[in-house]
């Protein structure tokens, strides 16, 4: 999906508090992985999607890029940015904790209300993985919504808030995985681990809850710094 097919799926905005309309709806491109490392994004391309105007554009876009979501280029050019191997491997490092430690709670506190919509996911993203010619970019939104469902269930909007943050940076890069080939999207792992997640959650089983959660990150993490497309880490002076 290009940037301009990305943004027109959104349509316009109602016309309220649209700084932050914006600044949500172009945070939901980036975690769903709608957008892709080294995209550019046009501030009046984007304006013309959402019908509206340029200022409630620049300044979701100021904070995505004081997020680090985005980035300016030399060029004044916004843009997904690229990151290093480096940076992706602390980025894979800090999530697999914090998101681990999220699905080990979700394991102690879900309610059944809880465990129904973290089943729901599951099963969507699983039946998805079965179709001949998936719809990758759906994939990978449906990757996102399971996770939340998960993280939701911990009863703790803090650590949701925070791993939300994370997801900014990770989501374009889950393009290189997800969103890579239909045989990546079904033998890559994540249709497992997402079952045995939810097993783990349903039985309260916390520890295999974190194993699995931790599994999925670090197993994509590999595939994509494998795969390349990452930049390259500067070596020190």
């Amino acid at each position: 999906m290009s940037v301009a097919e990305a943004l027109t799926a959104l349509g316009p905005l109602e016309r309220e508090t649209l700084g932050d309309k914006v600044y949500g709806q172009l945070r939901e491109l980036l975690m769903e992985g709608r957008l892709a490392p080294g995209d550019k994004l046009s501030l009046r391309g984007t304006a013309e999607a959402l019908g509206v105007s340029m200022m409630p554009v620049r300044e979701a876009v100021s904070r995505l890029v004081a997020d680090r979501a985005l980035e300016v280029a030399p060029n004044r050019a916004v843009r997904v940015p690229i990151l290093t191997i480096g940076q992706f491997s602390e980025l894979t490092t800090v999530r697999i904790e914090l998101e681990g430690f999220a699905a080990e709670r979700a394991a102690a506190s879900a309610s059944p209300a809880d465990i129904a919509r973290i089943a729901e996911s599951e099963a969507a993203f699983r039946g998805l993985s079965t179709v001949r010619r998936p719809d990758l970019a759906e994939a990978v939104r449906l990757n996102k919504d399971l996770h939340f469902a998960i993280y939701a269930a911990t009863g703790l909007p803090t650590l949701v808030e925070i791993i939300g943050g994370l997801w900014l940076k990770a989501g374009p890069i889950l393009n290189l995985d997800l969103g890579a080939n239909p045989d990546r999207f079904a033998t890559g792992g994540a249709v497992r681990f997402h079952a045995e997640a939810l097993a783990a959650i349903k039985a309260g089983d916390c520890e295999g809850a974190r194993a699995a959660i931790a599994a999925d990150i670090r197993g994509a993490a590999d595939f994509i710094i494998a795969r390349g497309g990452l930049a390259a880490d500067v070596a020190a002076d």
